[in-house]
């Protein structure tokens, strides 16, 4: 896909939703990192339905750390892995308070330290509540990118890395839950809604068929 095929797939995303957010319900960066972590493998509205729990009753790593595994546990339970997720969370937050003075730190490399943190949800931290050009690259966006051709890849690093490089630099800060919101919606895993595609006409997905 060449140069100008993306700019104008990222001008129609933007003209369609140039706010775009996340689904993920948080106030604080913290409250993201939460949300982020439980999101593994489930839903956001399942995520958001928990949280919508949680928070009001503890929404800082002290208030969280106090509840215990036992006690967090209670509010995520409807979660899937909701076990090894408290212990997680409850890990992350013992070490904000003790080594971030109870902050959520700027960087990739302080977030991947944090257990149940990998480089996906470091990426969405980062870009989402830092506004940090990042690329999270999840299940929607590997497809999106690959099907699309507007950054192949075999490897979630390489479509991450596509992504960094051929995102035009305007739209980058964006191009993430433009990505997801896309691949969501339009562009789904077992038929993608390609006739009522807003960049249709600029996919190079090979198998679209006058039918789609």
């Amino acid at each position: 896909m060449n140069a100008a095929k993306r700019l104008e797939i990222f001008r129609r995303l933007h003209e369609d939703n140039p706010d775009p957010k996340t689904e993920l319900a948080y106030t604080t960066p913290f409250e993201l990192l939460i949300a982020v972590i439980l999101s593994a493998q489930s839903t956001d509205v399942g995520v958001n339905k928990a949280t919508a729990r949680l928070y009001p009753v503890a929404n800082t790593p002290q208030a969280i750390y106090d509840l215990g595994v036992e006690g967090l546990s209670s509010y995520i339970k409807t979660i899937g892995l909701y076990n090894s997720k408290a212990k997680n969370v409850i890990e992350t937050c013992r070490l904000l308070i003790e080594r971030h003075g109870g902050e959520v730190p700027q960087t990739r490399e302080a977030l991947e330290a944090l257990p149940g943190v990998g480089r996906k949800t470091a990426n969405v931290v980062l870009n989402t509540a830092f506004r940090q050009p990042t690329m999270a690259v999840d299940t929607h966006i590997f497809r999106v990118s690959n099907r699309t051709r507007i950054a192949p890849g075999k490897t979630v690093l390489e479509v991450e890395k596509a992504l960094m490089k051929f995102v035009p630099k305007d739209y980058l800060l964006d191009a993430h839950h433009w990505l997801i919101l896309h691949g969501r919606y339009v562009c789904q895993a077992r038929k993608p809604r390609c006739g009522s595609c807003r960049i249709e006409d600029l996919c190079e997905y090979p198998q679209k068929t006058s039918d789609d």
